[in-house]
């Protein structure tokens, strides 16, 4: 290991990865989901970026989605795009109380789903979207790519909610 110059700086890391955990209801595997979350941000190709990965319980989640998005009722991700233009950054909070239920009704782990609340808000942030229902495809199909690419198990097909 070469050592560092007399008044050098270490340079800054690549992809920044912050875990706020405000709920409860389960255990946050923090260094996992932090692991995984810079391994899809290099996987999409971002050199430089700052994330932080919130969880929360449903009436968290309900409150976020209530004031920024005008609906009271709890939902699974919500991503915050801070981007500044040089780096990407942004907030991604998920509902670990909704990952419970949506992974025993998929019958796959909360970690996974968890991780795929993080993947899918991480897209949006790079740019896909999901409303129209071509772009849903695309963006479905890319997060099957970055679950396959991480070695993780492939994401349960799901049926789009009312």
């Amino acid at each position: 290991m070469a050592a560092a110059k007399a008044g050098s700086r270490p340079s800054p890391r690549r992809h920044v990865v912050e875990v706020v955990d405000r709920q409860r209801v389960w255990s946050v595997p923090r260094a996992w989901l932090t692991r995984v979350c810079r391994r899809a941000l290099t996987e999409e190709g971002v050199t430089r970026a700052t994330i932080t990965l919130v969880f929360v319980d449903d009436a968290g989640i309900a409150a976020l989605h209530d004031r920024w998005l005008g609906d009271p009722t709890p939902t699974d991700v919500i991503t915050f795009d801070l981007g500044d233009g040089d780096r990407l950054c942004g907030d991604i909070a998920c509902s670990t109380e909704t990952a419970l239920r949506e992974a025993a009704r998929y019958g796959w782990s909360v970690r996974h789903e968890l991780a795929y609340y993080m993947i899918h808000g991480l897209l949006h942030l790079t740019g896909y979207d999901d409303h129209a229902v071509a772009r849903r495809r695309a963006m479905r199909a890319r997060e099957r790519a970055v679950f396959a690419a991480l070695d993780l198990p492939a994401p349960p097909r799901r049926s789009r909610r009312p």
